[in-house]
């Protein structure tokens, strides 16, 4: 993959947008040990605090940014999407956290924030209008995409910004393929439920024992239905679970383990 050593990946869609950064951490060059080894910027998988805030000052340092620009909420595999606004960043740093409880989708216009998901299999997406200038990012596990979380994130940015889909460039970042994701019919059906074309994103498209689900499909799907043009999504094709010496498995790894930060930020050029 090209990537051994390296801290950190990104992508090269948004290489026409030099306001924009947009990452997704590997493995590679923290100081976390054990199953948190070594890059994992996540503070509430139960790795070392410190362990963590270092991790944290290295990905900045390489990234040009400052770890207070970091906007990390605690996820639920919910739908709660939370807009960073100038009400937010003026909130004292327990308000702050209190705020991020529960949220699994984060959306701002305001230059300088660098919003994080944390993933270890789960699927993370990045998204920038290059229109209205807003950002946007979104964990999606099963349970999140069963119940459109990308989805409800993007109606969301269309009532508050204006955001259609020929404004947005979206990345699929890495998280488990449809090759590794086994699932058991109460997974199918949690799909099934809420009307996914299952012929589309089951292998096999009807109910066994097991089958597997293509959760980067599934939300590359509710991009296409938005209106984002095909070209304008990019899928980094990584598959988690199949290079656990390069990303963070769960499923591997267990609960108790390091995660994938991804984030995106706005930094405009300064006059």
């Amino acid at each position: 993959m090209g990537i051994a050593g390296k801290s950190y990946i990104t992508y090269n869609i948004f290489e026409q947008y030099p306001e924009v950064k947009a990452f997704s951490t590997t493995r590679h060059g923290g100081c976390s040990e054990g199953n948190y080894a070594s890059m994992n910027c996540t503070p509430y998988t139960g790795d070392s605090p410190e362990a963590v805030q270092r991790n944290l000052s290295l990905l900045c340092n390489t990234l040009g940014c400052l770890p207070e620009q970091m906007v990390i909420p605690y996820q639920t595999h919910g739908t709660e999407s939370l807009v960073i606004d100038k009400a937010f960043l003026h909130l004292s740093a327990d308000l702050r956290r209190e705020r991020l409880q529960g949220i699994d989708a984060l959306i701002t216009s305001e230059p300088d924030v660098c919003l994080c998901i944390s993933t270890a299999d789960c699927i993370p997406i990045l998204l920038h209008d290059h229109t209205h200038q807003v950002i946007a990012a979104v964990h999606a596990g099963w349970r999140g995409t069963a119940q459109r979380i990308l989805w409800k994130t993007l109606v969301t940015m269309a009532k508050r910004y204006g955001t259609t889909g020929q404004d947005l460039t979206a990345v699929i970042g890495p998280g488990i393929s449809a090759q590794a994701y086994q699932v058991g019919s109460d997974v199918y059906e949690a799909f099934e439920e809420q009307h996914f074309d299952m012929r589309l994103i089951a292998r096999p498209p009807h109910i066994l024992f097991k089958c597997r689900i293509d959760l980067p499909l599934a939300n590359a799907i509710q991009l296409y239905d938005f209106g984002v043009p095909r070209e304008q999504v990019m899928q980094s094709g990584i598959c988690t679970y199949s290079h656990p010496e390069e990303f963070f498995s769960a499923r591997r790894l267990g609960i108790l383990s390091g995660r994938i930060l991804n984030g995106i930020m706005i930094t405009p050029e300064k006059q």
